[in-house]
């Protein structure tokens, strides 16, 4: 687990101790020599990075990552809209080593927004679609609070209880949660649907003050300039 302090993003690096094949999770494109430090120091190949969404806080570091370890490739939804060298979507997995993540659509913060699920579901990466005590918002990006209410119901807190859940970002200090906890203890999502849609249609937030740079940039894969299509 690692963290971007402007957007308060967490980037989450995932590998086969035995084979050294990994794969990251929304990374940023500031931390991008970070990162790749990192992945050196542990002498990891990295063969994907992923995006849970195409994201309005941030500049996605894929593309870069591209560029400065060969083999890697990007991976984002095929209904985000961005470029990416690796379209996924429902039931698709991402294979390093002898894991996988398995990709669960999770609409409603975007329509492109997915949760990576570990293959004996000990773990998942929600990105913005819940986050500790919270979720992410619905009111750009094609966000729909009762198609977000339904994905994390259905999707996600279908998981076993113990399931250890990661966000793609938190402004508390706060880590981690679980299937269970947010069953119990989300303030949004413990309501009942009709007032979640409520709650959430009348939050009148600001829009991320990044959002004008970051979204146009990552649809096209962060610095990525001609990105190359393929299926899963």
């Amino acid at each position: 687990m690692l963290f971007e302090k402007i957007s308060c993003t967490y980037t989450y690096l995932l590998a086969d101790s035995r084979s050294k094949e990994a794969v990251i999770i929304d990374p940023v494109i500031e931390e991008v020599n970070r990162d790749v430090k990192l992945i050196e120091d542990l002498g990891l190949k990295l063969l994907y990075a992923a995006n849970t969404h195409c994201h309005a806080d941030h500049v996605t570091g894929t593309g870069l990552l591209k560029k400065m370890l060969i083999g890697c490739q990007s991976v984002i939804s095929k209904d985000s809209g961005a470029m990416a060298d690796i379209y996924i979507k429902e039931g698709d997995i991402i294979n390093f080593g002898k894991f996988f993540l398995e990709a669960r659509s999770t609409p409603g913060h975007t329509d492109g927004c997915l949760t990576f699920v570990l293959n004996d579901q000990t773990m998942a990466f929600t990105g913005d679609a819940l986050l500790i005590r919270g979720c992410g918002r619905t009111d750009f990006q094609q966000g729909n609070a009762e198609t977000l209410y339904r994905s994390v119901h259905g999707k996600i807190f279908t998981l076993p209880a113990d399931c250890l859940l990661y966000p793609a970002h938190d402004y508390t200090g706060q880590t981690m949660t679980t299937v269970d906890e947010e069953r119990r203890l989300n303030p949004r999502l413990t309501k009942p649907l009709t007032e979640f849609v409520t709650l959430m249609n009348n939050l009148n937030l600001p829009k991320p003050a990044q959002i004008d740079v970051a979204v146009p940039a990552n649809l096209r894969c962060g610095v990525q300039d001609q990105p190359v299509a393929s299926g899963p």
